[in-house]
């Protein structure tokens, strides 16, 4: 279905088309739906804050336009942060929506630095894949 490295080039390649005037924080997101297509997307700001929408739930709205609905993993990547970044509350909430328990995401820092996670461990208690599960 594709590996890593793809992925995190694309959330690279992504970031590169983030508008971030206000914040000048640039992020970008690979998602990789079960059929092994991949989405991009990159945080979009608005003047109204509130408005912003993150690289993260970027990529799912526009894999969901295109009739995908089941993802196996993204990776997620900012120029602008050494570390790692991991998605925000919000995000995690509607990739858990979409992600299984076991679905990986891959953050990735400006130095390279990466850490893998399943979405159960940045999700622990979600609702939707427990009651699912019964």
């Amino acid at each position: 279905m594709g590996n890593d490295e793809e992925l995190v080039e694309s959330a690279m390649r992504a970031a590169e088309n983030s508008y971030s005037p206000y914040s000048k924080f640039r992020v970008g997101a690979a998602l990789r739906a079960a059929d092994g297509t991949v989405y991009l997307g990159t945080n979009v700001e608005n003047r109204s804050y509130g408005l912003a929408i993150c690289a993260e739930r970027s990529a799912i709205v526009r894999a969901v336009t295109d009739g995908q609905r089941r993802f196996t993993d993204i990776a997620i990547y900012s120029p602008d942060s050494v570390e790692p970044l991991s998605p925000c509350g919000a995000c995690r909430q509607v990739l858990s929506e979409f992600m299984r328990p076991e679905a990986r995401l891959i953050f990735v820092g400006s130095n390279g630095a990466r850490s893998v996670h399943s979405m159960a461990e940045v999700m622990p208690f979600d609702a939707l894949h427990d009651l699912k599960d019964r």
